[in-house]
């Protein structure tokens, strides 16, 4: 069958709690598929969404603070890292 991706079979364990939430959900399948892409979306370029920096990309992130700070966005509240080098050149 041409076209036809092949499909892999994963298990994760889940607690009891979640067990239960996720007998509400319809297509659980759709949902975690979902669920998950969304997350890699989101991952952390650093840390690769380990939330842990190796000691070297600590000395990177280290160098980069120095012309960088993180502040909080007035209006959506967002934390965002704003260039300081950029911010003194007005």
């Amino acid at each position: 069958m041409p076209g036809k991706k092949k499909q892999e079979i994963i298990t994760f364990k889940v607690d009891e709690a979640l067990s239960e939430v996720l007998k509400s959900v319809p297509n659980r399948s759709e949902f975690i598929r979902a669920a998950i892409l969304t997350a890699m979306d989101n991952i952390c370029p650093l840390c690769m969404g380990s939330g842990i920096l190796t000691p070297d990309q600590r000395k990177h992130w280290e160098n980069f603070t120095d012309s960088h700070t993180l502040e909080e966005c007035e209006n959506c509240h967002a934390f965002h890292l704003v260039c300081q080098a950029i911010e003194n050149r007005d």
